[in-house]
């Protein structure tokens, strides 16, 4: 590895996404002791809703990181991005591991009957998309140029 590599930044994300997620959904638990909001309709269809999603979401995410791992990449937005990453899940969703945590949100307030947990999602991504998100595509253009450009028009950012 060159100098140049090794000093090389990543993204200037300066807040670990997930814990985004963790705060929103420990908010949501906190919402609903102070004010329940439960799922409406059946209990078991919105159990077997929130853990189908969750399933989705967990795939999604285990489907980055090992294309992460087979590229030997870091999955840490701050860590350096020596190739774009394309393939797999990459190929509809230019966030996948964003998007697996904000369906991993919204089956966890399904499954455990807490609709705050899973409304507060939108605000979960939200902030992620500022935190994270706008600083990486703007490292990855600055770094790909034209590759990324080009990636981005083809993928949309979350669906």
């Amino acid at each position: 590895m060159s100098q140049a590599e090794s000093d090389e930044r990543g993204a200037k994300v300066r807040f670990p996404p997930p814990l985004v997620y963790v705060a929103f959904i420990l908010v949501g638990a906190a919402l609903a002791y102070a004010a329940p909001l439960p799922v409406p309709g059946p209990r078991y269809l919105s159990v077997a809703a929130g853990v189908i999603i969750v399933l989705g979401g967990v795939l999604l995410i285990a489907d980055a990181l090992k294309l992460f791992r087979h590229t030997g990449q870091d999955p840490a937005p701050w860590k350096p991005s020596p190739e774009l990453v394309l393939g797999g899940s990459y190929r509809f969703t230019r966030n996948p591991m964003y998007l697996g945590l904000t369906c991993i949100q919204v089956g966890l307030g399904l499954a455990l009957n807490n609709l705050w947990v899973s409304l507060l999602s939108a605000f979960s991504l939200l902030a992620v998309h500022f935190i994270a998100v706008v600083p990486e595509e703007r490292y990855l253009a600055e770094k790909f140029g034209d590759s990324y450009r080009a990636y981005r028009i083809k993928v949309r950012r979350y669906l």
